[in-house]
């Protein structure tokens, strides 16, 4: 937990140690405090949502989490809640958390429910830009957003990687790439879905600032670059989304061309067997013919009157030559030889 006491002039004028420190720095220097929580409890976070007045569903939504990117006002407070992402290149995944903002006149109270982003370097950069904090607690929310869509650049890259290898991947026939496709494409909808209400989120807090006041005009300018960050992003991701399912059609396309080439192999290999199959019918009924006439006349019965007949022998080679040459002329003519 980091607690800190900002004066008008944005300068730090206390570090208290304790919620209960902070709250007696805040009545004692005036300006408005930063808490850094880091996955409260219930006990921390109802001490400070009695403390400021937190409406007790956005406490609810805070302590428990797993919620989308929203922004929702409670009277004079808003509850922001932002979906920082970041690219694990080892794995080869998106990891996405979640921060937690309730914005009031006075304060700010920044729930952290990841590793990462480092909130350290954001309070870092604004305390070194003390005109910028002076502008109030809103400045904390602009310096949290605008880190946490600065390091949306690094996940859109890491998927850019990632669907060019799947490219590489479709003509290698690797029967792997579908999952790693669907992956990817789960990877990228959980993206959109952290990125794309930022834009009417900045757009909410914009429009309450006055154009009047100088410090209320800065602050809209640098939401405004903020929100063209968004826009940017939000354009590749929907890029990225469209190319991974023409990534998958083009796997579906060339999978059903694996298998047309398949069964094509497979009749091709089937008309040669029948062909075969053809040959060896016509063979064996041309052989056929000649045997069972040479099978009769072998059995060499004495009544057979073919035995004594001269010319016998001779009609008999006739009629098995007959035979077969007709078998021959017919099987030849079908195509079958």
């Amino acid at each position: 937990m980091g607690n800190a006491i900002y004066a008008d002039d944005g300068h730090r004028v206390a570090t208290p140690a304790s919620l209960d420190a902070t709250w007696e720095a805040l009545d004692e220097h005036g300006g408005f405090a930063w808490i850094g929580l880091y996955r409260p409890d219930a006990t921390e976070l109802d001490a400070v949502a009695a403390e400021f007045g937190l409406h007790t569903l956005a406490v609810e939504d805070a302590l428990s989490g797993h919620q989308r990117a929203k922004l929702e006002q409670y009277a004079d407070t808003r509850f922001i809640v932002l979906r920082p992402a970041r690219y694990l290149d080892p794995d080869e995944r998106v990891e996405f958390g979640e921060v937690h903002l309730f914005v009031g006149a006075n304060f700010v109270v920044v729930i952290r429910h990841a590793e990462a982003p480092d909130l350290a370097q954001v309070r870092d950069r604004l305390e070194r830009e003390p005109e910028l904090l002076a502008r109030g607690p809103l400045a904390v929310l602009y310096g949290i957003v605008d880190r946490i869509v600065d390091d949306y650049a690094p996940v859109i890259a890491g998927l850019e990687n990632d669907i060019d290898e799947i490219e590489e991947q479709l003509f290698t026939g690797d029967a792997a790439v579908a999952r790693r496709i669907y992956d990817l494409s789960g990877e990228v909808m959980e993206f959109q879905r952290a990125v794309k209400p930022l834009a009417q989120m900045i757009e909410g807090v914009r429009a309450r600032l006055p154009e009047s006041d100088p410090a209320g005009l800065e602050l809209r300018r640098s939401f405004r670059d903020v929100a063209d960050h968004v826009i940017r992003i939000t354009e590749k991701a929907d890029e990225l989304r469209q190319t991974l399912q023409n990534a998958l059609q083009v796997h579906a396309t060339l999978v059903a061309q694996r298998q047309n080439e398949q069964m094509q192999r497979l009749s091709e290999t089937s008309l040669k067997q029948a062909e075969q199959a053809k040959k060896i019918s016509s063979w064996a009924a041309i052989l056929f013919a000649p045997s069972l006439v040479a099978g009769i006349y072998g059995m060499n019965f004495h009544a057979m009157p073919e035995l004594s007949f001269p010319f016998g022998y001779p009609l008999a080679l006739l009629v098995m030559a007959g035979f077969s040459v007709t078998l021959y002329l017919v099987f030849k003519s079908r195509s079958w030889l």
